[in-house]
């Protein structure tokens, strides 16, 4: 579709200011084999910073891959996906019958939630966080038992496991939590999984598992090997940059994965099975993601220390800053100047959550945002 000739000048305008930034701000830019393997989204405004999508991807090794299957999309799934769950299943140190595959980690979420809450029961779960599991549960009658973040912004382990009683069903926590990007420290959250997984089924959600700098950092899987009521999600959106493909799986005992498999719905597809099966073995492009990623938020935490805003300590792929304002006030600010950030994440109305971009878009957030605070 072609452009309007408004539109064209609006583009054209936002490429031309963001070429002096970038020179400014000393971003090399990207060669053209990089831009070729790791495919970064163009430049256009308005630049969209507001749900933690990778902005590279799909790599050249998998689309490449895709396009070479791409006539196997008149079978049905059911017989390709074996390779995949077994591939996932080697990574993760388990058998295939511990892995269920979604259509995203949030199918994994929300068929969890249906299958362990029903009408009358509840989930335990910090608030604010990542809602679509409680969400979807609260449609088909389950009980949410919100607990807020305590002073430094972490879930509450203590007064979770207070709450734990026989209507508790299933305790959810993010891992590092979205939207605040923090990592609860790795003893507690063991010693608190492994001690409420005898009275109730736990999930980790670990969407933002990749991003965690720390080598060492224990996943709960290691406690599903253990054959716990512990349930794990992991996803391919975040840094193998396959958002739109719809690819995440969860990781269980194996009578508790078949109980979850049951329970899907949408499934997965031939070319997210390539495309999963693709990533998986692309060591280059999830290097390059999480580099690009440390780049693109140390970029924003050197603009919010210039500002003098607060911010939380993230391992994800977007940080938390405190903006003195009513986000929805500040979104509208900034979208009239071209950029799109989170959504108000209640009872912290004025915190926002910025999500990392390509250098070039984080330059442009940058400078948008010290227009609009400084």
């Amino acid at each position: 579709m072609s452009l309007s000739r408004r539109e064209w000048l609006k583009n054209a305008s936002l490429m031309g200011g963001i070429a002096m930034l970038t020179g400014a701000a000393g971003i090399v830019k990207l060669t053209a084999e990089e831009v070729e393997k790791f495919n970064p989204r163009p430049f256009s405004g308005p630049v969209r910073l507001g749900s933690n999508e990778n902005p590279y991807g799909p790599s050249q090794k998998v689309r490449q891959v895709m396009q070479e299957n791409f006539d196997l999309s008149c079978r049905y799934p059911w017989a390709y996906n074996g390779t995949l769950r077994d591939m996932i299943a080697k990574k993760e140190g388990v058998t295939p019958d511990h892995i269920v595959l979604v259509a995203g980690s949030t199918e994994g979420l929300k068929i969890t939630g249906i299958t362990y809450a029903g009408p009358g029961e509840e989930i335990i779960s910090g608030l604010p966080t990542f809602l679509s599991m409680m969400e979807y549960a609260k449609v088909w009658g389950a009980d949410i038992n919100w607990v807020p973040l305590d002073m430094e912004m972490n879930y509450d382990l203590q007064e979770i496991e207070k709450r734990v009683s026989a209507k508790t069903k299933l305790v959810f926590l993010c891992n590092p939590n979205n939207p605040t990007g923090k990592l609860l420290p790795a003893k507690d959250v063991m010693d608190f999984c492994n001690t409420v997984s005898q009275k109730t089924m736990v999930f980790s959600d670990e969407a933002y598992y990749d991003y965690i700098e720390d080598p060492n950092y224990p996943s709960m899987v290691e406690l599903v090997k253990q054959g716990k009521n512990v349930i794990v999600s992991r996803t391919l959106s975040k840094v193998y940059g396959l958002a739109g493909i719809r690819i995440g799986y969860l990781v269980a005992r194996p009578d508790i994965a078949q109980k979850l498999n049951e329970r899907v719905v949408a499934n997965t597809n031939i070319m997210a099975i390539e495309a999963g099966k693709a990533a998986l073995q692309d060591q280059d492009f999830y290097n390059f993601s999480l580099q690009k990623n440390k780049e693109a938020r140390k970029m924003i935490e050197s603009t919010l220390d210039q500002l003098g805003l607060d911010y939380l300590p993230s391992q994800a792929n977007f940080v938390f800053f405190h903006a003195k304002q009513d986000v929805k006030k500040l979104a509208e600010n900034m979208l009239a100047k071209e950029v799109i950030i989170g959504r108000p994440f209640p009872p912290f109305d004025d915190w926002c959550r910025i999500s990392t971009g390509t250098l070039e878009e984080v330059a442009f957030f940058n400078k948008v945002l010290i227009e609009t605070l400084g």
